[in-house]
């Protein structure tokens, strides 16, 4: 019962995190130890793997995110990365960077980020509450929604196995 006590103690901090908005990313540009500071401090509350300036290069050697100009990064690259963090355990990059040109295509880009993280903030909010989504309205909707879950799953399901966790004894190889 203790292990219990100790997820939904997990559950209550996790409702708390609130991921940035468009307008709560910086307004000027970064260099890259910035923007690893950033988005690492952003979506590390989540227990995601940190992104690394080798995993940036890689990015915009890949054009998953557009090259930095002068080495400095932008919103829209911050933005993109925040996103990449959070989903990249869980989808190739290819796969990211088409869900995000598919959901920007109709929408602003700053629109379309927002609303991603109005669907995960409240998706967080709500984690263990039983309460029931707003049922999407588009596919573009039901993409985030289903994104949102995913993240959610994950991270829940990665909790769950960390604190049911036994020492597996190795098996003796019989000669």
């Amino acid at each position: 019962m203790a292990e219990f006590d100790q997820y939904n103690r997990w559950e209550a901090q996790i409702r708390q995190v609130k991921l940035p908005h468009w307008s709560e990313l910086p307004k000027f540009d970064l260099y890259m130890d910035q923007v690893v500071a950033f988005v690492n401090d952003a979506i590390g509350q989540l227990g995601v793997e940190p992104i690394t300036p080798a995993m940036i290069n890689n990015y915009v050697k890949h054009q998953v995110i557009i090259a930095p100009v002068k080495k400095k990064y932008q919103t829209m690259q911050l933005a993109d990365l925040l996103l990449i963090g959070l989903l990249k355990p869980l989808f190739s990059t290819e796969t990211i960077r088409h869900g995000i040109d598919q959901v920007t295509a109709g929408d602003f880009p700053k629109q379309a980020y927002d609303n991603f993280i109005d669907v995960l903030n409240n998706s967080l909010k709500n984690l263990g509450q039983g309460q029931p989504e707003a049922p999407a309205k588009t596919l573009n909707d039901k993409l985030m929604q289903v994104a949102a879950d995913t993240i959610l799953n994950r991270i829940q399901s990665e909790q769950l196995l960390r604190m049911i966790q036994k020492p597996i004894k190795p098996i003796k190889k019989v000669k």
